[in-house]
């Protein structure tokens, strides 16, 4: 599986976050540990969010070929049998 990584402005943007959640919630985090944590979110908890939105997408996409078919389905017309 390719590695999980965001760009530069991205992972400043989620530490940021991070860093507002823990003061709100917790107590101040600096930008560093901020980051070590969310190397270890990615590391550890990213194949698991990454895989269940796989998942989800399969789901939907199944589900839109189930309706396609029946879309299809609906505009055969009716075949007439030729007498021999």
């Amino acid at each position: 599986m390719k590695k999980i990584e965001f760009s530069k402005e991205e992972k400043a943007e989620i530490v940021s976050r991070i860093r507002a959640y823990f003061d709100r919630e917790l107590d101040p985090i600096g930008a560093l540990s901020a980051e070590f944590l969310l190397d270890f979110f990615i590391e550890e908890i990213g194949p698991y969010v990454y895989n269940r939105g796989l998942r989800d997408a399969q789901a939907a996409l199944l589900k839109r070929m189930e309706d396609m078919a029946e879309d299809i389905h609906l505009l055969e017309r009716e075949e007439k049998i030729l007498a021999p």
